[in-house]
């Protein structure tokens, strides 16, 4: 990772004069509360965000931008939810919508779970979100409307773009290309991957996350309105460590669960996350960071295994890596068959083209230990894991 980055270091320097605010976040938080708005009886969403902006304020290497990610980040959230809020009050047809039998792309970062997603998003029967409406969900817009959001979501990429100019090379994003819903999700791991925040950390394994799963839907619901019904095709890795409370709140849905070896996947990932850190933080320390994601990942997947073992056989369907990250012209029909679609020549002739978005133009290398950790720490962190993934591949 080069040491020398002129845009992030002009970008810090311009914002210095506002990084003195972090020294009163609460001062911070209601300001962005009072703009959002909010209704009665969201003060359980509208509180969540306080500890986790006061937390990342107190972190010691946060650089000026990553404390301007650090407001855009609650600002986002807040503002979407009074927005889905006011939608619904004043639509309370909306709150009847059904999100009938979605397919949540799951399981660890870095196995193909982008190119799943986008796989099964080609097919016109099925409905996914865009960037472009994950930032700011809403009401089937006008053309100005749509166009207006569209070039706000190209400008955010291209500012992340021009502060890690690798980030585009390892996750390639597009304004209205298909995208995790991981955007809508209040509390997933995000902020973890821009700040150290450790007491966020620990209560990732505490909190109740159905009440961010019913935030969810209402999302979907909102995006769903007085627009065609389609099945839709939601992915996040981050959903994972979550699985109970998905299926609490999407009963019928069908989860897809890639594979491939974690060791692999996590070297992979901290790399992305290096990204982000190296944009949000003046010193990254890379071995807390490979701990930290260490920790996290392996967790998620042990909670998300717990929680299969309680789901119908035919709610979960395992993808091997092969299966789309080796041969997708031979994949994405056994894909389309294991979640009961049709793959139609329609679908086959539109796949070179999301296969080839995904590419970076330059090879993405990553190597455990850059991150302090060995094969033999990640394979003990994933055993049962392995022996699931073990049998998948045999099958």
């Amino acid at each position: 990772m080069s040491s020398t980055n002129l845009p992030l270091t002009v970008a810090n320097l311009l914002l210095r004069p506002a990084f003195g605010s972090r020294r009163d976040p609460d001062r911070v938080f209601e300001r962005i509360v009072d703009k959002a708005g909010w209704a009665d009886g969201d003060e359980w969403f509208v509180d969540g965000f306080r500890p986790l902006l006061r937390e990342w304020a107190g972190d010691e290497e946060l650089s000026p931008v990553g404390w301007q990610s650090a407001q855009a980040h609650v600002r986002r959230h807040l503002t979407n939810r009074a927005r889905i809020r006011r939608l619904i009050a004043a639509n309370p047809a909306i709150a009847q919508e059904t999100v009938e039998k979605p397919v949540f792309v799951v399981g660890l970062p870095r196995t193909a779970t982008t190119l799943t997603h986008g796989v099964l998003s080609l097919s016109d029967e099925h409905r996914c979100p865009r960037l472009w409406e994950l930032l700011a969900p809403g009401l089937e817009p006008s053309a100005r409307e749509r166009k207006k959001a569209v070039t706000a979501a190209r400008r955010t990429l291209d500012g992340t773009y021009l502060l890690s100019p690798r980030f585009r090379e390892i996750h390639p994003m597009t304004a209205e290309g298909p995208e995790e819903d991981t955007f809508l999700l209040p509390h997933a791991l995000v902020p973890l991957s821009q700040a150290r925040l450790p007491e966020y950390h620990a209560r990732q394994f505490e909190r109740d996350f159905v009440p961010d799963y019913h935030h969810l839907k209402e999302c979907f619901q909102v995006l769903q309105y007085g627009r065609p019904r389609r099945r839709w095709i939601l992915k996040s890795p981050m959903h994972t460590g979550n699985l109970d409370a998905l299926l609490r709140v999407f009963p019928d849905a069908t989860l897809v669960w890639t594979h491939r070896d974690p060791a692999t996947a996590v070297a992979s990932f901290c790399s992305l996350v290096e990204c982000g850190m190296a944009i949000s933080r003046r010193r990254v320390d890379l071995h807390t960071l490979g701990a930290t994601w260490l920790d996290l990942l392996s967790r998620s997947v042990r909670r998300g295994l717990a929680a299969r073992a309680e789901f119908p056989r035919e709610a979960v369907v395992d993808v091997p890596y092969s299966w789309l990250g080796t041969d997708p012209a031979a994949g994405a029909p056994k894909l389309y068959g294991a979640v009961g679609a049709q793959w139609t020549d329609a679908d086959a002739a539109r796949l070179p083209t999301v296969a080839t978005h995904l590419r970076g133009s330059r090879p993405h290398r990553y190597d455990l230990a850059r991150y302090g950790l060995t094969k033999a720490d990640v394979e003990a962190a994933f055993t049962d894991y392995n022996a699931l993934r073990a049998e998948v591949d045999r099958a």
